[in-house]
């Protein structure tokens, strides 16, 4: 049995109905079970700033798959889920974390809480994800707009498809045991050429509109916590090398390339038609 948090989002969703297909035994855990669609079965509600709210979905399991949210860092700490899920006896954890925590952009806490647990571990840090891309689905969809910062600055996004079938890789062979993955797609692109991206799939003219950083901070501060606004920023603004390159790992551990960001646009073509 694995256990999955964050079942209910971009990574999470996709992730259940993989280990699902390849016949496993799934428990999806959420704190919003209310949002977590079918084909799901039975959802386990827990939220991971109470870490005992997690002890009942890990009797028998053989695998937790842990995704925070945004606000975890403010409001939770990751050694005591992981010191539950040790108690509890599950010999094996994978952390989605971030590539910001290899680029020194993000604290390492997390990384630390899992690393150092005992237990069998895998790390993977993904870049910019293609699923940001859902934050233009309303303008482009009723106004045929898109408003994005830093225009012509590429970064190589990648789909929450390849992480959730990474993360499956990983849970289900220990042979990935002590691992760190960089999860990147296939080749860089800039929000300008998302939007033509975009455009190109619906059949329909899209009008870009380049934000500065303060507009941009502005918008994100509705949703997001401000050290996580401005380390976004940056990395959005100002990439390292290393954030601008393709890594190999998702080919490495699938055996195929990365999706290119025009099929994850492809499969969620209708948020923006």
């Amino acid at each position: 049995m694995i256990v999955i948090t964050g079942a209910t989002g971009n990574v999470g969703r996709p992730l259940a109905q993989t280990l699902t297909a390849a016949g496993e035994d799934v428990v999806p855990v959420s704190r919003h079970i209310e949002n977590h669609g079918e084909g799901h079965g039975a959802v386990h509600r827990a939220d991971l700033t109470n870490p005992e709210s997690l002890k009942p979905a890990l009797d028998g399991a053989k695998a937790v798959f842990l995704l925070t949210s945004a606000d975890f860092l403010a409001n939770g700490n990751l050694q005591d889920v992981v010191d539950v899920i040790r108690e509890a006896g599950v010999p094996r954890v994978v952390l989605l974390s971030s590539q910001g925590v290899g680029t020194n952009r993000h604290p390492s806490i997390h990384e630390d809480a899992v690393t150092g647990s005992g237990l069998e571990w895998t790390i993977l840090r993904p870049g910019n994800f293609a699923s940001n891309a859902f934050a233009w689905a309303d303008s482009i969809r009723t106004q045929r707009a898109m408003a994005a910062p830093f225009a012509d600055v590429a970064l190589p996004a990648v789909d929450p498809q390849d992480i959730a079938e990474v993360a499956a890789a990983v849970l289900r062979d220990s042979a990935h045991a002590n691992a760190v993955y960089t999860l990147t797609g296939p080749a860089a692109i800039s929000p300008r050429q998302q939007a033509e991206t975009i455009q190109t799939v619906i059949g329909a003219p899209i009008h870009f509109a380049e934000l500065t950083r303060d507009q941009a901070r502005a918008n994100m501060l509705n949703f997001m916590p401000a050290p996580v606004v401005e380390a976004t920023l940056d990395v959005l603004g100002t990439p390292s090398a290393a954030e601008q390159q393709v890594s190999p790992d998702v080919e490495n551990v699938l055996g195929r390339p990365p999706h290119p960001f025009a099929d994850w646009v492809s499969r969620n073509v209708e948020a923006f038609r």
